[in-house]
C-alpha cells in the first residue's frame, strides 16, 4: 500500500510539473555533469586562484555545488582554469547557479577584487555533459 501511494505521488508530480521520463529507468537518477573552462589572464592567475579557493568554493558550497575536480591547463597559449561539477539534474544545477550568482557576498567579492586587480576572466566555456548509456562510470556522487 505504501509503495502504491509513493508511485501515485510520483505519477501525479510528473503530470503536474510536466516531467517526462524518456528512455531512462525512473528508479535510477543519472547525474548531469558541467564542465567549466575559464581563460584567465596570466598576470592575474594567482589572484584568481586565491579568490576561487578562499571565496568561491565556500560560497558555492552554500548552494549545493559538488565539484568533482579542478585543474589548470595551458591551451593554445592561454592559461585556463577548469573544473567539473556534478549535479543531481539540470534543474538543480540552474537553481544553484542562480543562487550563487545572486549571492550578495559573492557580488561584493567580485567587485572588490576587480577594483584591485582588474580583469579576472577573458572567456568562460560552459558545457553540460550527459552520460551515455554505455559510459563506464555511471555516478561520481558518493
Amino acid at each position: 500500500m505504501k509503495q502504491l501511494f509513493i508511485l501515485s505521488l510520483f505519477v501525479l508530480g510528473s503530470f503536474v510539473f510536466g516531467q517526462t521520463n524518456s528512455s531512462r529507468d525512473s528508479s535510477s537518477s543519472v547525474p548531469v555533469h558541467q564542465l567549466r573552462i575559464y581563460e584567465i589572464p596570466k598576470e592575474n592567475r594567482q589572484v584568481f586562484l586565491n579568490r576561487f579557493r578562499d571565496h568561491a568554493l565556500r560560497i558555492m558550497k552554500k548552494y549545493g555545488f559538488n565539484i568533482v575536480s579542478i585543474w589548470e591547463s595551458e591551451y593554445e597559449g592561454k592559461t585556463e582554469f577548469v573544473y567539473l561539477l556534478e549535479w543531481k539534474d539540470e534543474n538543480t544545477m540552474k537553481m544553484a547557479w542562480q543562487g550563487f550568482m545572486a549571492d550578495k557576498e559573492w557580488k561584493d567579492i567580485k567587485a572588490e577584487t576587480a577594483k584591485l586587480h582588474g580583469n579576472f576572466v577573458n572567456n568562460i566555456e560552459d558545457r553540460i555533459l550527459k552520460l551515455t548509456e554505455f559510459s563506464p562510470e555511471k555516478k561520481l556522487l558518493k
